[in-house]
């Protein structure tokens, strides 16, 4: 059995001339649900991980020829004001909708990641521009998702070489009132048996403690790390059932001091703990954060409550979720790219996971650093 090779076969077939589309029936796109930016935004950061990792010609080229639609996407959707639009129709016309912090934060980190990255000099004109018409905006960030991507992102252009026309004393303040709200919070909700920024586990929970281990790694200082360390600790003890498997909080009920919902379990809930436990693994060098990212990459592989894998490496596509029934059929961009990006982590950090499971009636070896 030979060892799997990550794939964006599934990328590629949910790209169209616009950019990126939103939903799947099963594994075929469906276009009458349109686009979002948030997954053209997620579409460049996987696309900018996977080409710092890869050595193969061919497949960086691809890389690049979707990276210039999910940039020209992000170029289009912002708005005059700085801001991003989430939602298109495929006509290409907006949708009505509540402005998104989440949005505009993961729009605002991939111009930043991108412009960082890319030596392309057009390529990193497009991203800087969005960089310095969103800065102004930046500073309306209200909801903590968002306000933790710029904290990260402020992290960037504050260690970022190259000119980019960006008052830094700006971006210092804005990093250091952004960062004060992500502390704030956390004070105001931890207790003896609850460590964390909310009343509650919601959503995508994994963003608040990576962003502060990235501003620790920054600026490395006593409180930021203990919010970070115990934040994070938390998170891992609400995510792990039996066995250490990877159990997300699921969003039928999210999680609070008296109940925790086991199901549906989400794919970028998954990456986002990855996420934050390489960043943890970066600042400290303690081997039980690669621990985590290896049981986070095992858990697309079948390594789950339902034993079942939700990733497809032959074609690099993931299932929208996992429910009691087993997994969701439906292969959307999210949850794409939470796998891939998941995987990216993984190889970054040198985590190898090695799983048999039977996909596409055939059984394979699952590694995730095998590219």
């Amino acid at each position: 059995m030979a060892s799997s090779v990550i794939k964006f076969d599934h990328l590629e077939r949910m790209t169209d001339d616009t950019g990126l589309l939103e939903h799947s029936l099963g594994r075929i796109p469906r276009r009458r649900e349109g686009y979002s930016t948030d997954d053209n935004a997620r579409a460049i950061w996987a696309c900018l991980e996977w080409l710092a990792l890869l050595d193969d010609q061919e497949t960086k080229e691809r890389l690049y020829r979707l990276l210039d639609r999910y940039l020209a996407f992000l170029l289009w959707a912002q708005n005059d004001d700085g801001t991003f639009h989430n939602n298109f129709f495929f006509d290409r016309t907006k949708e009505e909708e509540t402005p998104s912090d989440d949005c505009f934060g993961r729009s605002f980190w991939a111009a930043a990641i991108a412009y960082r990255q890319l030596d392309d000099a057009a390529r990193r004109e497009a991203a800087a521009d969005m960089l310095r018409r969103a800065l102004p905006a930046a500073w309306e960030l209200r909801s903590l998702r968002g306000v933790a991507w710029g904290v990260a992102t402020c992290g960037v252009l504050l260690t970022e070489g190259r000119p980019l026309g960006i008052d830094q004393e700006e971006v210092a303040a804005l990093a250091a009132r952004l960062e004060q709200r992500l502390l704030a919070a956390y004070w105001e909700h931890a207790g003896d048996d609850w460590h964390w920024y909310e009343p509650e586990l919601t959503y995508a929970n994994g963003v608040l403690p990576w962003a502060l281990w990235t501003a620790y790694r920054r600026a490395p200082r006593d409180e930021v790390k203990e919010v970070a360390e115990k934040s994070l600790a938390f998170l891992i003890e609400k995510m792990s059932g039996p066995g250490g498997v990877i159990r997300p909080v699921g969003n039928r009920g999210w999680c609070s001091r008296r109940y925790r919902a086991d199901w549906d379990q989400q794919p970028l809930d998954v990456m986002k703990l990855a996420l934050a436990a390489r960043e943890a693994y970066w600042a400290t060098d303690d081997e039980r954060y690669r621990g985590v990212v290896r049981r986070c990459l095992a858990w697309f592989y079948g390594q789950n409550d339902g034993n079942a894998p939700l990733a497809d490496p032959s074609d690099g596509s993931c299932c929208d979720g996992l429910s009691p029934n087993g997994p969701n059929p439906n292969r959307g961009a999210e949850s794409t790219l939470s796998y891939l990006l998941t995987a990216a982590i993984a190889q970054s950090i040198s985590v190898e996971v090695v799983v048999d499971e039977y996909v596409n009636n055939k059984t394979v070896r699952m590694a995730g650093t095998r590219v």
